[in-house]
């Protein structure tokens, strides 16, 4: 009888089977299975699979160049270039690095295409040779915006083209010293799939754009859209990618533009640039706090003149107020703008409670001057008093400024950069400042001292702040007058 047949036995495998891997579309975080949230930057629906996570080794390739000790580097090649704008210089940190790649976001008709082009003229007209490319609208309609600006040069060579390949031949054809994208996402890659403006083309485009950059040592400006809640729209790993990340802010209705950079390896990123958006372009404004100040003649009850720290730079807004007599039948009404209704509701309550001011039954009205977003805790005290010579029906007195946090006790807190403000408000002309204690300082070489031709009152409370501007409430002031 023959002996049974035994299937063979399988050889044991000793590599370990591959396994997919997952991605974050948003930051690149990397897992090995999938999560409906990202690890690291917490963003929900944005891993996905990327095929077969394959652990891969790089063999060491033939040095080029051996490496030099530092002190023998020539930082030449790494000189910022003056871009002609000087505010947006003054962001930047002096200018554009050769080789570097700054990430312009914004909302949509905020000024940012205006901002570049007049960049790209001013650059052209000191010799270099720029190219624009517009993916977004016709080289007609941006022809027709430079000539309403003044931004025609011979060097500044336009192109309207969305395919990245067709771009990077004409970053060969021209060599530029500058290179402007308008915009990042609306130019799209054939080699690889997704729609223009996807997370996958956004990383292809900018990866491409800033490996010629780098290579040609060419200055890059991309603009990027922001998405509703006023992040910069696209994958984050792009802002990981570029050098510098600038933000363009400005209300429609208004003619203020601000220039923040959020990210900067060549500088700063506490500076901010004004800017002043009119029908025939986009101007600098070296001095913008002509802007948020009233110009009358006479004193006004309910005003009230700040100083706000945009960045390093001090700038004065005027607080306006107004208490009137409510129409009974329900709540007062509490209406503010361009400043936090939550901050002002709570300062309201702390007039009432700390000081006896009637506002529980009078509607109360406190604005900004010029459309500015007022949000820094610093401009408490000023809105108090606004609202203090509202109740009163007095105005404050002429040239006085006032800064300070006010606390829910009452008491005014200290607030950063100080002497800046005071050195500002000096300069400008003001004579009185109510200020909390210890803005002056103290130590050598005059800190301590006020700016001359400025007094200055240190006050611990809210109330010895109304004591120094000499507020006391009309009996008229009762019904709403």
């Amino acid at each position: 009888m023959a002996a049974p047949t035994v299937p063979p036995v399988p050889a044991k495998t000793t590599a370990r089977s591959a396994r997919p891997g997952y991605r974050c579309g948003e930051c690149g975080w990397v897992t090995a299975k999938w999560v409906g949230r990202c690890g690291e930057c917490q963003a929900w629906g944005t891993v996905e699979e990327v095929g077969t996570a394959v652990v891969r080794t790089t063999a060491a390739a033939t040095v080029r160049e051996p490496a030099r000790p530092i002190a023998d580097v020539d930082v030449e090649a790494a000189r910022a270039q003056p871009t002609g704008v000087d505010e947006f210089d003054r962001v930047l940190g002096g200018g554009l690095v050769p080789g570097a790649v700054v990430l312009l976001a914004g909302e949509p008709g905020v000024g940012k295409s205006t901002l570049l082009l007049d960049a790209a003229s001013r650059a052209a007209a000191t010799g270099r040779t720029v190219l624009y490319v517009t993916a977004e609208e016709s080289a007609a309609q941006v022809r027709l915006r430079a000539e309403r600006i003044g931004a025609l040069r011979p060097r500044l060579l336009l192109t309207s083209e969305t395919d990245l390949a067709t771009v990077l031949g004409h970053i060969e054809h021209s060599s530029p010293d500058l290179l402007v994208v308008d915009s990042v996402q609306t130019v799209a890659s054939g080699s690889v799939e997704g729609t223009a403006g996807g997370v996958t083309q956004v990383r292809e485009v900018a990866a491409a754009l800033i490996g010629a950059a780098k290579r040609r040592h060419m200055a890059t400006l991309l603009v990027g859209h922001v998405t509703k809640d006023g992040s910069i729209a696209g994958p984050r790993v792009l802002e990981h990618l570029v050098d510098v990340v600038c933000q363009f802010e400005g209300e429609r209705h208004s003619r203020l533009r601000l220039l923040r950079a959020v990210k900067n390896r060549y500088g700063p990123t506490d500076e901010v640039g004004c800017f002043d958006l009119t029908e025939d372009g986009i101007e600098g404004l070296a001095d913008p706090s002509g802007l948020f100040v009233s110009q009358r003649s006479e004193a006004v009850p309910g005003t009230c003149i700040t100083v706000t720290l945009e960045g390093r730079r001090p700038l004065l807004a005027e607080l306006q107020a107004l208490v009137a007599a409510s129409g009974g039948g329900g709540s007062p009404r509490r209406v503010t703008s361009g400043l936090e209704g939550s901050r002002v509701a709570m300062l309201l309550a702390v007039l009432q409670r700390r000081l006896g001011v009637p506002l529980a039954d009078r509607d109360t009205y406190v604005a900004t001057v010029g459309g500015v977003k007022l949000t820094e805790p610093s401009v408490d005290l000023a809105a108090a008093l606004a609202v203090a010579s509202a109740a009163a029906d007095q105005p404050l007195p002429s040239r006085l400024v006032a800064f300070g946090e006010v606390g829910l006790a009452g008491e005014v807190r200290p607030v950063t950069g100080a002497p800046r403000r005071l050195s500002e408000a000096a300069r400008l002309g003001f004579t009185t400042a109510i200020v909390p204690v210890g803005s002056l300082g103290t130590g050598k070489d005059g800190a301590g001292k006020a700016p001359a031709g400025l007094v200055v009152h240190e006050v611990a409370t809210l109330a010895d702040a109304v004591r120094h501007a000499r507020l006391v409430e009309r009996p008229s002031a009762r019904g709403g007058r």
